[in-house]
């Protein structure tokens, strides 16, 4: 079990206020992680959370719809927990609509957010863990990296960049012994999925495919990236991993 260990370890985990990012983060402080939490409104229940483990947390202040506050969160992460060995990109935004009123700002708002600043902050944190010859990036991706979804264009763009940019940065950064996954949910119990689940007809559709029977609920992705923080993904790389109840295999 000591390929799970994460003592010693700081991560940072980007929306980690509710539902997927506070699971995740959690998990990662019961691995033995120490955490950095970073979003725009304060993680207090996390924190508390964190703290009952015994484990350290910060809460950064940040605005991740532009990249503007790239360089600050990574900075302040290193300068107060000493160090950075885990980057969780799980901040994410959508919007829904029909294609033919769909605007210029759901659609910017949403790529700048669920991809551009993916991109720019694996930028920052892959300097320093190539300097360091060691780092984990995790992406969380969605079915829609797969799939089109249904009245989500930009989501399912960005979501389908967000695969890409795995895989390069993956290629590119193997050799400084950084691996890049990400994870893709399936259909789990957030707030982005409220309306879906107060869809009568909709929630139906849903739960008759997945093998399962069942909405996932945010803890049941935290152990998949336990496991890609960890020794124990070492020879990972490059990876999309669906946690998604056999929906895609349906």
């Amino acid at each position: 079990m000591n390929l799970f260990d994460l003592h010693g370890r700081v991560a940072m985990v980007t929306g980690a206020n509710t539902g997927i990012g506070r699971a995740i983060a959690v998990g990662l402080a019961e691995a033995g992680a120490d955490v950095a939490l970073v979003g725009r409104t304060a993680p207090t229940e996390t924190l508390a959370q964190i703290s009952h483990l015994g484990r350290r947390a910060i809460a950064i202040d940040a605005d991740l719809a532009s990249i503007e506050p790239v360089n600050r969160i990574v900075d302040e992460t290193i300068s107060k927990l000493g160090r950075l060995d885990i980057l969780v990109n799980n901040a994410g935004i959508i919007r829904r609509n029909d294609l033919a009123v769909f605007t210029e700002d759901d659609w910017d708002s949403v790529i700048d957010t669920n991809l551009k600043t993916v991109f720019f902050l694996s930028q920052r944190a892959a300097r320093y863990f190539v300097a360091n010859r060691s780092g984990k990036i995790i992406n969380i991706a969605s079915l829609l990296s797969f799939q089109g979804g249904i009245r989500v264009p930009s989501y399912a763009a960005a979501k389908s960049g967000v695969a890409g940019v795995t895989r390069a940065l993956a290629n590119e950064l193997a050799p400084s012994n950084v691996q890049v996954n990400a994870i893709a949910p399936g259909y789990i119990v957030t707030n982005n999925t409220d309306a879906l689940r107060a869809d009568e007809t909709r929630n139906r559709q849903i739960l008759e495919r997945i093998p399962t029977g069942r909405w996932g609920r945010p803890e049941d992705i935290a152990g998949a990236v336990v496991f890609l923080a960890s020794a124990a993904a070492d020879y990972v790389t490059g990876q999309v991993l669906a946690v998604d109840g056999g929906w895609l295999s349906r």
